[in-house]
C-alpha cells in the first residue's frame, strides 16, 4: 500500500482517486485482502533481497511466507524466481 501511495504521488501510477478510496474499493472484494507483515517476513526479505528495491523484497517475502502467488507485471519480481508470479 505504501509503495502504491509513493508511486501515485510521483505520477508513476494513476489510481483515479485517493489512495484511501482506492484501497477501500480494492479490499471490498474478498479476493483482495491486506496482509500484515510479520517479523519473519521482514527477516526473509532481508535474507533474499535480489535487487535494491525494498518493496519488492517485502512483497516477495510475504508471498513466500504465505505460499501464495503474486499478481504482478514487475519484470524484476518475475526474474527473481523466489515466488510464483502471475501476469
Amino acid at each position: 500500500m505504501w509503495e502504491c501511495s509513493l508511486l501515485a504521488r510521483v505520477g508513476r501510477i494513476e489510481l483515479r482517486r485517493s489512495v484511501h478510496a482506492f484501497f477501500d474499493d480494492l479490499f471490498s472484494n474478498p479476493a483482495y485482502q491486506p496482509v500484515d507483515l510479520t517479523p519473519e517476513q521482514l527477516y526473509l526479505a532481508d535474507e533474499s533481497r535480489s535487487n535494491d528495491d525494498p518493496f519488492d523484497a517485502l512483497i516477495c517475502a510475504a508471498a513466500r511466507h504465505l505460499n501464495v502467488p503474486l499478481l504482478t507485471r514487475d519484470s524484476d519480481i518475475h526474474d527473481f524466481d523466489l515466488v510464483r508470479a502471475v501476469w
